[in-house]
């Protein structure tokens, strides 16, 4: 998971960028690249999804409070809705996203699973 880190205001985003979206400069922007731990803080959980995602509801979308303070929008998987907390520690994994259209064309992405 590679984001930005702008090296002088320090601050860190997801994902990359070229412009700083805090002080809107451009320039001294290095990649980071992210631990892929992080805890959750924010979630909802999708009992009434797209066609593409109907047989896996009910699911969760989290907002994932990176370590080094970036924030993601991800699935949490491996766990039951009814169990996740905010502020649940979590963990990058790399999971199928979908299967698309007749030929089944797969794709794959990050997802964060709880880690007790």
């Amino acid at each position: 998971l590679v984001g930005s880190k702008r090296t002088t205001c320090g601050q860190v985003f997801f994902p990359q960028r070229v412009i700083c979206p805090d002080c809107r400069r451009k320039g001294n922007i290095e990649d980071i690249q992210f631990s892929g731990k992080g805890k959750i803080f924010t979630y909802s959980v999708i009992r009434t999804p797209t066609s593409d995602f109907k047989k896996i509801a009910p699911y969760a979308v989290a907002i994932i409070e990176l370590e080094e303070g970036a924030k993601v929008t991800a699935q949490i998987v491996d766990a039951d809705v009814d169990d996740i907390q905010i502020g649940d520690p979590v963990e990058m994994v790399f999971r199928k996203i979908r299967e698309d259209g007749p030929d089944g064309v797969i794709s794959y992405g990050f997802k964060f699973k709880i880690v007790k």
